[in-house]
């Protein structure tokens, strides 16, 4: 089924901010994160970034292929903001093109191509040197849609605590909209 946006998601062009502080992808808590930033795009699509850090290197000077694949992983989850679901990674398939050196800012734009019962496909870009950049990672995803009692029920109880707690009402709302 064709995928279509809530019509409560985020505008074209909002930035999604963080769902959790301490996530690694996109948690400004986390020292040695991403602090990947996505913004909502057309239709059911999104834009993100990210600048590779040396803590972020495998081989010297360049992003470990983990890293990459982490980015590509929140920027897809990202996008179960538009759809207003909650929603895990079922798979994620990574095709890694070109090295990206530490500094390099990669571009990422990801959409939802699909839509069938619970099952949520979509597929990512990562460009280095801007939107139309040369491509250096990509992928292809499944989430699955899962109730918040997925989290409670597996998560430790001391983080839901603190995500359902939070006094910040904008991410204790969302804390549990994207993949974690």
């Amino acid at each position: 089924m064709k995928p279509v946006r809530h019509p409560d998601a985020p505008a074209p062009g909002d930035l999604l901010g963080a769902h959790y502080g301490q996530c690694f992808g996109c948690g400004g808590d986390q020292p040695h994160g991403l602090h990947l930033e996505a913004r909502a795009g057309e239709g059911v699509s999104i834009t993100a970034e990210f600048t590779v850090q040396p803590a972020h290197q495998g081989a010297p000077g360049l992003a470990h292929g983990g890293v990459l694949a982490t980015a590509l992983d929140e920027t897809l989850g990202s996008l179960n903001w538009l759809l207003r679901t909650i929603a895990v990674t079922g798979r994620l398939e990574t095709d890694f093109l070109r090295p990206v050196p530490v500094g390099t800012t990669l571009h990422l734009q990801a959409e939802v191509t699909a839509v069938a019962g619970r099952k949520i496909y979509s597929t990512a870009i990562g460009r280095i040197g801007g939107p139309e950049g040369p491509v250096a990672v990509r992928a292809d995803a499944l989430f699955v849609e899962v109730k918040v009692e997925h989290f409670v029920n597996h998560g430790r109880e001391e983080e839901i605590r603190a995500a359902m707690d939070d006094p910040d009402r904008i991410r204790r709302a969302r804390a549990f909209e994207v993949n974690p």
